[in-house]
């Protein structure tokens, strides 16, 4: 028996962030969705689906994980959108024989599949997934949740961040035995120190407070917490981030590897290699990775009249019912001095925003203007600004990441054309 993590045709509400990684590759917690389902079922063979045009970068991304192959006689398929719990292999176990599918009302969870119904799978991986591809086996219910938007990453990233953490504490205690073992110097305050981790090549200067009073802090290997910065748990800062002088990041932010955090953050998800290291807001979001925002950037989290946020997904506006909703934006986008971002905007993949004035709420991917008037952002220019930025971090674009650039170019047409821009 292997599992495999598999994308349904539902991926497409995760729009623009999923233009360039599978659903299962967006994170909540400190971890991604896909890592919380493997863990799940500790050393049970895996595999990946993925999108016929996102194969090679998975293959590149993870070189010893089978991806669109199923080598079993037996797989249970997981869906990519699961948040996964302590409890998901015991709701799906592994060990059950019977082919079935698991739905949780109209979705999809979870397909044990062996014999003729797994060869004809087989032949079927490098599509996203459909019910009808499992229509003729038996059905049982369950309540496994499933992650329908971002907007619900967000909302669910503070409980897992804690159960990350706790999940990585342990990891970690497994090879050193003080939790706080990083580089401390004098001056740094610690509330509630039993409740903060700290990896061995960590740094953390003079004047800081981490405060773990209503959750967990994890600051990973070779990260640098500058002077006076104030943490507020639960926060992950990954390894190699460096959160700057007088940086405030409240409960629930989750920052990735190689960062540059800064000014004030609350609720969000920031991506690896990713940058927000000047004065400004930035609340309830989602960013991608390979994205800058610009000093004393805004986005508003909250409406006037403090009533629930719409968010455009799909070119459809849809009501989130949240109250609290920042912005979300895709990847290698980046945000200029003094961008003002209403609450909900969205900003699609490889996007260059500037001006005064609020942007539009939703901003097609390869998009270049503001306020003012938006047009199309070349796609060689694009290319090339992508190449100086992963430069900057030591990394060679390979021709695996141009040829996605080039496809999410061409399949996000549609979106600039409804908008009049010339494509």
């Amino acid at each position: 028996m292997q599992i495999c993590v598999f994308e349904d045709t539902y991926f497409e509400k995760f729009e623009p962030l999923v233009y360039s990684r599978p659903a299962y590759e967006l994170v909540c917690g400190a971890t991604t969705l896909k890592e919380k389902i493997i863990r799940s079922y500790n050393g049970i063979p895996y595999s990946l689906q993925a999108r016929d045009y996102l194969e090679n970068f998975i293959k590149s991304k993870f070189p010893n994980t089978p991806v669109n192959q199923i080598d079993d006689n037996d797989c249970l398929f997981l869906n990519g959108r699961i948040l996964a719990d302590e409890n998901l292999a015991k709701k799906i176990p592994i060990q059950d024989k019977t082919n079935k599918v698991y739905m949780n009302g109209n979705a999809i969870v979870a397909a044990r599949v062996s014999g003729k119904k797994l060869d004809l799978i087989k032949q079927n991986l490098k599509n996203v997934f459909s019910q009808t591809l499992f229509d003729d086996l038996q059905i049982e219910s369950t309540d496994v949740q499933l992650m329908n938007y971002v907007w619900d990453l967000i909302n669910n990233n503070h409980d897992h961040l804690t159960k990350d953490i706790a999940y990585l504490k342990n990891i970690l205690l497994q090879t050193v035995a003080n939790p706080i073992s990083g580089t401390i110097y004098p001056g740094v305050h610690f509330i509630e120190e039993n409740n903060i981790t700290i990896a061995p090549t960590a740094v953390v200067k003079p004047g800081v407070v981490l405060d773990a009073s209503l959750g967990p802090i994890f600051i990973d290997d070779n990260a640098v917490i500058f002077p006076n910065a104030v943490i507020e748990g639960p926060v992950y800062v990954g390894k190699g981030s460096q959160v700057k002088t007088f940086a405030r990041l409240y409960d629930g932010v989750t920052v990735g590897k190689i960062c540059k955090v800064g000014g004030e953050i609350e609720k969000s998800i920031i991506h690896s290699y990713s940058n927000k290291q000047h004065a400004g807001f930035l609340g309830h979001s989602y960013i991608g990775s390979w994205v800058n925002i610009g000093a004393d950037t805004n986005c508003s989290d909250l409406k006037n009249n403090y009533g629930t946020v719409k968010v455009y997904v799909n070119g459809e506006q849809l009501e989130t019912g949240c109250q609290f909703l920042g912005l979300m934006m895709a990847d290698h986008s980046k945000a200029a001095i003094n961008t003002m971002f209403n609450t909900g905007t969205v900003v699609g993949f490889s996007c260059n925003i500037f001006g005064a004035g609020f942007p539009p709420k939703y901003i097609p991917s390869f998009s270049w203007g503001g306020n003012d008037g938006v047009t199309t952002y070349d796609i060689e220019r694009g290319i090339e600004t992508a190449q100086r930025v992963l430069r900057r971090r030591s990394k060679n674009m390979s021709e695996g990441e141009i040829e996605q650039f080039r496809k999410v170019f061409e399949i996000t047409q549609k979106e600039r054309r409804k908008r009049g821009y010339p494509y």
